[in-house]
């Protein structure tokens, strides 16, 4: 009985000793007050950072219309050689010369005894001759805009007005372009004065008459243009901090989080998935400003004009992707988690694979291999921060550079695991 008493004796020590040690880890385990507070600044911080991504990349796109004529011209350029653009833009011009082109100075050309004849002829056929007119000026109006003169009218035209146009989108009009009834415009003078020349130059000297032809063509039109104006002009004074203040909101919320990895995988997720909600918005509001648009404009015309517009703000939205997803799957792979574990092992494996198969060819480092084994992580932390500081440094990059350079970055780590020669021990085989 004695004997058995002491085995239970000491049984319950035992189980007394585990009860202990679980409190111990529960109490450590358990979060004090100030890491609560800390998780929930912490959450409120990242959420309000991806919140203000979209507006960061608004922000940017605002600032580049304004600050920069170059980048402003590059965004309007293609819209020369746009052919629904140059339709529109022909039909405009076209009408515009037409409204005043008198047929009846044609006469002036005639012999005087023939013209009583020629009236008559233009009395009954006037509809035939004015349509076949018509199809002339068209022709030529359409030779004018498809040709390189109006590349370099529409260039230097938009570089010259560069300034007009932020007055026009930050409140105040006047110029080339002009807001006039929740229209945005831009006079075609120029290109009428051009087709003006052609027709001379193609025997209809009546059109030398035409007095000088100002004739708007519609650029971006909305009854809501004011309101629009304003938040453009708020976007303008945010320039290009607005971004920089959502990273930074972000960033500090990973820092004051405890599970750092983790949460950096999640924000940087969150602030891609914020970005992309701008594109999906920048798409549904496309069809709903085409639909508002009058009768009166063009509707493939003001499509391309809007896709042009909004085309490096797109290129911006694809670009903040790219880096969120880099961002996760780099801080993912370089994790404890048990598939990130296996992946690098794959990856050291095969490379591995690799310097045998360049060792039983008779390839070795020589010195390089042990300087780069003992140096490695100071090198990789040299790459890294060569491919960030590419990116910070490239002016306009893209979703397909950070792609690049994140595969620059990915197979420069791997020549450096190639070529580190880790010291084998005495005992192993060479």
């Amino acid at each position: 009985m004695s004997g058995s008493g002491a085995v239970g004796g000491a049984e319950l020590e035992a189980l007394r000793a585990r009860v202990a040690v679980l409190e111990a880890e529960r109490t450590r385990t358990r979060r004090p007050p100030h890491h609560r507070i800390r998780s929930l600044v912490a959450v409120v911080l990242i959420v309000l950072g991806c919140v203000l991504a979209p507006l960061g990349a608004l922000a940017a796109w605002t600032a580049d219309i304004v600050g920069d004529s170059d980048r402003y011209v590059d965004t309007v350029r293609p819209l020369a050689s746009d052919r629904d653009v140059q339709n529109a833009a022909a039909s405009r011009v076209t009408n515009a010369v037409m409204d005043h082109l008198d047929l009846n100075a044609l006469l002036q050309d005639v012999v005087p005894t023939q013209r009583p004849l020629v009236q008559k002829a233009l009395g009954k056929l006037g509809g035939s001759i004015e349509g076949a007119v018509g199809s002339f000026v068209q022709d030529k109006t359409q030779a004018v805009i498809a040709s390189d003169a109006f590349e370099r009218i529409w260039v230097d035209a938009n570089r010259r007005i560069h300034s007009t146009v932020v007055k026009a989108l930050t409140g105040s009009g006047g110029g080339a372009v002009k807001i006039e009834n929740d229209t945005v415009t831009v006079d075609l003078a120029p290109v009428v004065d051009q087709v003006k020349k052609r027709l001379v130059d193609s025997g209809l000297t009546v059109a030398g008459k035409i007095p000088e032809v100002h004739t708007d063509f519609t650029v971006v039109r909305s009854d809501d243009i004011g309101r629009v104006r304003t938040y453009f002009r708020l976007l303008q004074l945010a320039g290009l901090w607005l971004p920089i203040v959502a990273v930074l909101l972000v960033a500090s919320g990973v820092l004051l989080s405890t599970h750092r990895r983790r949460v950096l995988i999640v924000s940087a997720l969150c602030f891609a998935f914020a970005t992309l909600l701008l594109g999906v918005a920048l798409t549904v509001f496309r069809v709903v400003y085409l639909d508002a648009l009058p009768a009166g404009i063009s509707q493939p015309a003001a499509g391309s004009v809007y896709d042009t517009l909004t085309r490096f703000l797109r290129t911006s939205v694809r670009e903040v992707v790219a880096v969120g997803v880099v961002l996760a799957l780099a801080a993912w792979l370089t994790g404890p988690g048990r598939r990130a574990v296996l992946v690098r092992g794959l990856w050291h494996s095969g490379i591995g694979a690799v310097r045998a198969t360049a060792d039983h060819a008779g390839l070795r480092t020589g010195p390089v291999g042990p300087f780069v084994n003992r140096f490695r992580n100071w090198i990789s932390w040299i790459l890294a921060g060569a491919a960030v500081l590419a990116y910070l440094l490239w002016p306009y990059p893209t979703g397909w550079v950070v792609i690049g350079l994140a595969l620059a970055l990915l197979f420069a780590l791997g020549v450096v695991d190639f070529l580190a020669d880790r010291p084998r021990r005495k005992d192993s085989p060479a």
